[in-house]
């Protein structure tokens, strides 16, 4: 049974951990290694339809979904025990530091990624830097004229920080109002929420934010910008993804299947290194919108029923799913910093022999694992440990 801490204010409620699901932990850290791959063969692609895991990008929704499903799992029974406000410590002392890491390792590594792909860093001064990365540690989104790489990313210094901070608004979103919704009233609401992604799988423009000739049509890649057109893709691939597992944490029926773990690795690895459906040829792009809607609406949820239905056994599995969960956070939130340099570094050679591209890139993917893994062990678990002490845990009066 889980021991629960009850002092006279339920703001000082500290609540122990649930069992964790180790198949989801170990899917996450799936998919994040195969972001960090996307990502560096990013940097040689001449666009969507011929990038290297070419969907990898859709990791971002399979994340959502996992994340909507271990909140409804962590905090649904819990909030005759707990306040909204310990609820956002909580969260905040699991995901702010790596928050924090990733912007100062953005920081350091800045200028290093000075290069004709990135044409506003030279121009930038290192006061600039430093007040980007503290807007960053506040996950105030930077305007597009506060803008220091040419991107026009709503955090410059660590690209993907925009997708947590969508988590944080889910967070928010869940802890003032959907928390009370029944299953019947949640379901309705995730209709809705599908209805958004086929608008945006499929190419549909309701609210007219779209300007003409979208590169990126019949498809849900953006959200990383704060124009209309990029709030609405970033929102568009929250909502569904994450209450749709908030739903299926409470609706509670899982799918049991052997080997669980690997089945469900290997069906996300097809899903994101899939070639572009329908190629290159404009006139078959739906095809592509199709698909994402698939793996959005019904594969992402499967396989998150399948890894919660399932169960893990043999040491070396466990340590497989123990490692990849733990590693999966820190990777995802500091390997872009890296991503920055590989780029520039292949934009300032770009005639040197292909080897010296793929050794670049295998060492940018080695030292991406290496710093995430470190920051895990040396910073993370200390700081939240730290953190814990004094925000979540009863002081004795």
């Amino acid at each position: 049974m889980e021991k629960v801490i009850k002092p006279g204010n339920v703001d000082n409620v500290y609540l122990a951990s649930k069992p964790r699901y180790e198949i989801l932990d170990g899917l996450r850290g799936v998919a994040a290694m195969l972001v960090v791959a996307f990502h560096l063969f990013e940097t040689y692609s001449k666009g969507p339809a011929f990038q290297i895991i070419n969907h990898g990008y859709l990791a971002v929704d399979f994340f959502f979904v996992l994340s909507g499903f271990v909140i409804g799992y962590a905090y649904d029974d819990r909030w005759d025990k707990m306040s909204t406000w310990m609820f956002f410590k909580r969260r905040l002392v699991r995901l702010h530091p790596m928050v924090i890491m990733g912007g100062f390792i953005g920081m350091l590594l800045f200028y290093f990624g000075a290069s004709p792909s990135f044409a506003l860093i030279d121009q930038t001064p290192w006061w600039v830097v430093i007040l980007m990365f503290l807007l960053g540690c506040t996950m105030i989104p930077a305007a597009a004229r506060l803008d220091i790489r040419g991107w026009a990313e709503t955090y410059p210094l660590n690209g993907p920080c925009w997708s947590l901070m969508l988590e944080y608004i889910a967070n928010i979103f869940y802890a003032l109002f959907i928390r009370k919704l029944g299953k019947i009233a949640l379901g309705a609401l995730v209709g809705c929420f599908a209805v958004l992604t086929v608008t945006l799988t499929m190419n549909m423009d309701p609210f007219g934010l779209f300007p003409e000739g979208n590169y990126a049509a019949y498809t849900v890649i953006g959200g990383w910008g704060i124009t209309p057109d990029q709030l609405y893709i970033g929102f568009t691939r929250l909502l569904y993804p994450f209450f749709c597992g908030l739903l299926i944490s409470r609706i509670g029926k899982y799918i049991q299947v052997k080997r669980g773990f690997w089945w469900c690795s290997f069906l996300i690895a097809c899903v994101l290194v899939m070639p572009r459906v329908g190629g290159t040829d404009p006139d078959n792009f739906w095809m592509n919108g199709i698909y994402e809607a698939v793996c959005i609406l019904i594969v992402f949820p499967l396989v998150v029923s399948m890894g919660a239905g399932s169960r893990i056994s043999g040491k070396k599995s466990v340590a497989i799913c123990k490692f990849l969960g733990e590693i999966s956070y820190p990777i995802y939130i500091t390997h872009y910093p890296l991503v920055y340099m590989q780029m520039s570094w292949a934009a300032r050679h770009p005639d040197a022999p292909q080897g010296q591209h793929v050794m670049v890139a295998v060492s940018m993917f080695i030292l991406a694992v290496l710093m995430a893994y470190a920051t895990l062990k040396l910073y993370d678990e200390p700081v939240r440990e730290w953190l814990k002490k004094r925000l979540l845990m009863p002081h004795k009066k």
